[in-house]
């Protein structure tokens, strides 16, 4: 498609989602409406860069045609080429939910209370990374273990864009080091697995709540001893799936219950997605893996044994 015709495509596009918009029907549907303002805000950047493209061709038509502005030409020129390019660009197709917040659930895999250390190291590492990145992280659940990491964790990361630079993460992550309880120095390795998912929007994941299964129950510790003394824990069970979600870090049972439906809402709307690229895809490999040692996203090797605190200024660096 020449230029001219992709700037005019953008521009008509951009229009037609602004009409769109601004229609009743539209605004009162709210899955659509929030589909619709998606559409809108993918388009925004295309239709800045199609229209400097005009105020850029327009510039260079005046400077051919003047002889005192002649010598701009080949800088235009080269602008020109550029805002082509960054036009282009702008118009590949992206994944809808790169745009949304993300969702990461960390489970220790094989490697006993290492696995869990190392699970409890993945999640510091992810977490740093993402504050680093500016975006704001909240822990939503997690089980730790008596040694001092975590059986599992899931923690949101809040911010635009945050499911596009995260779901790189997804898999198995497996390290190899010494542990602090290995008194002759052998080497060990664990994995610990990672699974990403975008953020659903209550208004993107309808959910019956005649398919959800909620028993509520007391909040365990590491050793599996009661830490409260009300039934605040929540477990929901959405039973057309078999999905299961249980929440029990909050004192309050509605906040336990609010977190986990975020949580099935996520795991749905992954779901969805999952079948959908099964469609397109005649395979496709499992995002998390089973966390065995031969299945790895990436490998970690330290030489000697860490202490905890080792292990802290390591991950800061």
């Amino acid at each position: 498609m020449a230029i001219q015709e992709l700037v005019e495509e953008v521009e008509r596009s951009y229009g037609e989602t602004q009409e769109r918009m601004s229609d009743p029907a539209v605004y009162n549907d709210h899955r659509e409406a929030a589909q619709v303002g998606r559409r809108l805000k993918e388009l925004e950047a295309a239709n800045k860069l199609a229209q400097e493209w005009r105020e850029v061709r327009d510039d260079l038509d005046a400077a051919r045609g003047d002889g005192d502005l002649r010598e701009l030409v080949p800088e235009l020129e080269e602008r020109m080429a550029a805002v082509e390019e960054e036009l282009r660009l702008a118009l590949v197709e992206t994944d809808p939910a790169d745009a949304k917040d993300v969702l990461l659930e960390i489970r220790q895999g094989v490697g006993g209370d290492e696995a869990a250390l190392w699970a409890g190291d993945v999640y510091r590492m992810l977490a740093r990374y993402a504050e680093r990145k500016g975006y704001k992280t909240e822990v939503l659940s997690s089980s730790p273990s008596e040694g001092g990491g975590f059986k599992d964790v899931t923690f949101a990361v809040k911010g635009d864009g945050a499911y596009s630079i995260f779901k790189w993460e997804g898999g198995t992550h497996r390290v190899q080091r010494v542990p602090q309880t290995e008194s002759q120095g052998r080497i060990h390795t664990s994995t610990a697995t990672v699974a990403v998912m975008p953020e659903a929007e209550e208004v993107e994941v309808e959910i019956d709540p005649n398919d959800l299964k909620i028993d509520v129950y007391r909040s365990t510790g590491p050793g599996g001893q009661s830490v409260n003394t009300t039934d605040s824990a929540v477990r929901i069970t959405h039973v057309p799936t078999g999905l299961v979600v249980s929440m029990q870090d909050e004192k309050s049972q509605l906040q336990n219950k609010a977190k986990a439906m975020r949580v099935l809402r996520a795991r749905l709307y992954e779901e969805e997605r999952r079948k959908q690229r099964e469609e397109q895809e005649a395979t496709r490999r499992s995002q998390i893996g089973s966390g065995e040692r031969a299945e790895k996203i990436r490998t970690y090797n330290f030489a000697e044994a860490l202490t905890a605190e080792d292990r802290r200024q390591a991950l800061e660096e």
